[in-house]
């Protein structure tokens, strides 16, 4: 349930910028994405973290996937100071970033999807 709820939250924070699109709901997302905002940092480290466990511990490869995706774009700022791989990291979640929106939406439909079964 961790791995879920973490990718959620890293998709809202991802997919900010069109969350106000969704009806009812919308503007009430993105007060919540800006105020997660301020710990992305903290959230991408967080799923990094929940992804590579899972993946070890032969939970979904899917869950994973995205959070290793999520949490790399959402911790660019530190990549660089992980020794021998930092830059290597910074390179891929940069890339990575030209689609933030559509990770964000892709971890926040893994993530329900995943609570859901």
């Amino acid at each position: 349930m961790w791995i879920e709820l973490t990718n959620i939250i890293a998709g809202l924070v991802l997919a900010m910028g069109i969350l106000e699109l969704i009806p009812a709901l919308g503007k009430y997302l993105v007060k919540l994405a800006k105020w997660l905002g301020r710990f992305q940092t903290v959230i991408g480290v967080i799923a990094i973290i929940f992804g590579i466990w899972v993946l070890i511990d032969g939970g979904s490869v899917l869950q994973s996937v995205v959070a290793i995706i999520a949490g790399l774009v959402l911790a660019m700022g530190i990549l660089p100071s992980i020794p021998a791989m930092g830059k290597s990291l910074e390179k891929l979640a940069k890339w990575l970033g030209g689609f933030q929106t559509i990770i964000g939406i892709i971890a926040i439909i893994v993530g329900i999807w995943g609570l859901l079964l």
